[in-house]
């Protein structure tokens, strides 16, 4: 989840985080839906529930766990619950860099004794307002993950202009880093 503050204080009406009780922001709104369908695919119904861009225990961090400590948590509830708190407790900050929670999460879904017995697919969802703005790196690290048991979907939330978003998505060529090396697959 994007905790950059192009989205807007989360005590004003108009931000992207501001919580109502009685109506789900846009990204509570993109969580239930878009994590309804993923959801369906997870064996364990633990998810691991990450945030971005915010000021995470006195420093802007990139990639960090929403409930505070570990970033796994039960079910879709469990992502709510933490994002809901951790709007207590991360302010706002910024650049969107998508790059440092791809290399995490692909750390976390590498698996060097995957096989035909023991199978495991990871899918990381990021929910952003905003444009990316390590573009290289976030392609680099796309690339460096493309050979793993691992997709990502990026999901724009709000009126922002997502048009990079469209390089990332490599259905007309796969995706090439800034080193020349090419992804696996798209």
């Amino acid at each position: 989840v994007d905790f950059t503050a192009s989205n807007g204080d989360p005590n004003d009406p108009r931000s992207l985080h501001f919580f109502n009780p009685s109506q789900p922001n846009c990204y509570q709104d993109a969580i239930r839906s878009v994590g309804s369908i993923l959801q369906a695919y997870d064996s364990d119904g633990i998810i691991g529930a990450f945030g971005f861009g915010g000021v995470f225990q006195g420093e802007v961090s990139h990639c960090f766990p929403l409930s505070g400590s570990s970033p796994d948590v039960n079910g879709i509830d469990g992502v709510m619950a933490a994002y809901q708190q951790s709007l207590g407790t991360v302010a706002l900050s910024g650049p969107t860099y998508f790059a440092p929670l791809i290399e995490t999460v692909a750390q976390i879904a590498y698996n060097p004794e995957q096989s035909q017995r023991s199978q495991t697919y990871t899918i990381l969802l990021i929910l952003t307002d905003g444009e990316v703005m390590d573009m290289d790196r976030t392609i680099q690290a796309i690339v460096a993950a493309s050979g793993q048991a691992l997709s990502i979907v990026i999901v724009g939330v709000g009126n922002a202009n997502f048009g990079k978003m469209v390089m990332l998505d490599s259905d007309d060529a796969l995706l090439r880093g800034p080193d020349g090396r090419v992804a696996e697959r798209d």
